[in-house]
């Protein structure tokens, strides 16, 4: 059963770059959908997108990591304004509670980006929280 073995150490490399990202993944997917369930799903299956990758080609996983996240999310809130639309009481993001949070953005961001599209918002957070270029 080598192939087991082969299995389990790709496995432990993609974990071992993946976690110490994870919460800056988990940041990202809750700001732009608002819901801790939601982002930890979606980090989830970004997570089984980078086993199935091949890392190797990858030159920065960060970037790499948080773009599926993101696309992850955009994806997500498409097929979540459907729903949404039908709701009648005001939309408030669940609370986050984080034990050191340097960049914390507060209820009244979150609603602000509520009002944006999910292109617009994903830029936002991208650029103005995140510090990522726009290229």
């Amino acid at each position: 059963m080598p192939d087991a073995g082969i299995a389990g150490a790709a496995a432990a490399d993609a974990a071992a770059s993946f976690d110490p990202l994870r919460p800056l993944l988990t940041r990202v997917a809750y700001r732009m959908l608002g819901s801790v369930a939601d982002a930890e799903d979606v980090v989830q299956d970004a997570f089984l997108r980078w086993l199935g990758t091949d890392r190797a080609a990858v030159e920065v996983p960060a970037a790499w990591l948080r773009r599926t996240v993101t696309r992850l999310c955009l994806d997500q809130l498409k097929s979540a304004r459907r729903q949404r639309e039908t709701y009648i009481g005001p939309w408030l993001p669940d609370p986050l509670v984080e034990e050191a949070a340097d960049d914390d953005v507060t209820l009244p961001l979150m609603l602000a980006l509520e009002r944006l599209s999910p292109l617009e918002r994903a830029a936002f957070l991208l650029h103005d929280v995140f510090g990522v270029g726009f290229d």
